[in-house]
């Protein structure tokens, strides 16, 4: 039961982090003071690792740029993927880092004033390690939806229906 309640709890606070211990509680069927308690311990534990807002930086006077950056690695020994995205991700630039499986081996997540910027990041930062054998770069176009999130609204037609 305990296990479900957790599950329940991470559930709703992924889709909306805003709610209050008393507001999951009812959601939940679960008293407040064992829904605070549980939301605790899954801090302690590292679970819940964090609050965040999801923002729609198309719709902010904002010109960054988002790409996406597949690297092929040689991993040198045992922590050879640990090693290497221990370096990748210490960099502030570096938004998202992930070990893949297929054709590549991480894909980094960059956000960045310009086109320019991340190309020199690229070409300074990422590619100069040693393990990296290549990179391909993907600049962001257009995001439709994000985290599970649509973020674009249809446009309403203003059109008047007109029957006969």
């Amino acid at each position: 039961m305990e296990q479900d309640l957790k599950r329940q709890i991470l559930n709703i606070l992924e889709r909306n982090s805003r709610l209050t211990a008393e507001e999951i509680a009812v959601m939940t069927g679960s008293d407040e003071k064992t829904v605070k308690e549980t939301i605790e311990g899954l801090e302690k534990d590292g679970i819940l690792c964090g609050y965040h807002a999801l923002i729609n930086w198309d719709k902010v006077d904002d010109d960054t740029v988002t790409a996406l950056i597949e690297l092929k690695v040689t991993p040198q020994g045992g922590d050879g993927y640990n090693k290497i995205a221990e370096q990748i991700y210490q960099y502030p630039q570096v938004e998202t880092l992930y070990l893949m499986s297929g054709a590549y081996d991480f894909l980094v997540l960059l956000r960045g004033k310009s086109i320019k910027d991340i190309s020199l990041f690229v070409s300074e930062n990422l590619a100069s390690i040693e393990e990296v054998q290549s990179t391909a770069t993907y600049f962001t176009l257009t995001k439709y939806k994000e985290q599970g999130v649509n973020l674009t609204r249809k446009k309403q037609d203003g059109r008047m229906v007109i029957t006969l």
